[in-house]
C-alpha cells in the first residue's frame, strides 16, 4: 500500500485531530468495564483500587487498539479520518507489531506523567505537562521524511491516508 501512488501520508494535523476523536472514543470503550469495576469495588478510592483502575484502563484500551489494528488496520476514529495502519511493506500488521505500537504509544504521555509526579504537579499544572509532552512527541514526525511518528517507526508500522470515498450520485427525481 505504501508503494501505491494513490496512497499518501496523512498530515500531522490530521493525525492529531484524529487522536482527539480517538480519546473520546476511548472513554466510551472504558465505560462498561469501569461501570462493572465501580460496582464490584463499591466505588472506593484506596491506593490499591486506584492502581487497579489504571491497570484496567491500560488492559482494556490495549485490547481495543490491538484488536482493531490487527482486524483491519483501523479504529473508528481512523475510519472517520480515512487513515489506516499498515506495516512498512504496506500490508497488515502482526500482533507483535500492534502490541509494540500500543506500548510505545504511551510515550505520548508517560514521560510527562513521570515529570508531573516528580515535580508534584497537580490538576492544571499536570495537564499542562501532559499537553507539553504530547506537543513534543508530535514533533517527532518532523524527524521522518514521511512524517511518521517515532512510535510507528520503532514498531515497524505506518499510517497512510486512504483516498476520498467516491461521491454518491443523487438519484434522479421521478416525475
Amino acid at each position: 500500500m505504501s508503494n501505491n501512488p494513490a496512497t499518501t501520508n496523512p498530515t500531522v494535523k490530521r493525525r492529531l485531530i484524529s487522536m482527539v476523536y480517538e480519546t473520546l472514543l476511548g472513554f466510551a470503550v472504558l465505560f462498561l468495564p469501569f461501570l462493572v469495576f465501580e460496582v464490584a469495588t463499591g466505588a472506593r478510592h484506596t491506593p490499591v483500587i486506584e492502581h487497579m483502575r489504571q491497570a484496567l484502563a491500560f488492559l482494556v484500551l490495549g485490547f481495543y487498539f490491538i484488536h482493531q489494528w490487527r482486524r483491519d488496520g483501523q479504529t473508528l476514529a481512523m475510519k472517520t479520518w480515512r487513515m489506516k495502519l499498515v506495516g512498512v511493506d504496506g500490508g497488515g500488521i502482526s500482533t507483535r507489531a500492534a502490541t509494540l505500537r500500543y506500548l510505545l504509544s504511551w510515550l505520548w504521555i508517560l514521560p510527562a506523567l513521570i515529570v508531573a509526579l516528580a515535580l508534584d504537579l497537580h490538576r492544571w499544572q499536570a495537564l499542562g505537562a501532559i499537553l507539553a509532552g504530547i506537543l513534543l512527541w508530535s514533533l517527532t514526525a518532523f524527524l521522518d521524511k514521511d512524517r511518521q511518528f517515532l512510535h510507528d517507526k520503532l514498531a515497524g508500522t505506518r499510517l497512510v491516508q486512504l483516498p476520498p470515498l467516491p461521491k454518491k450520485k443523487k438519484a434522479a427525481a421521478a416525475v
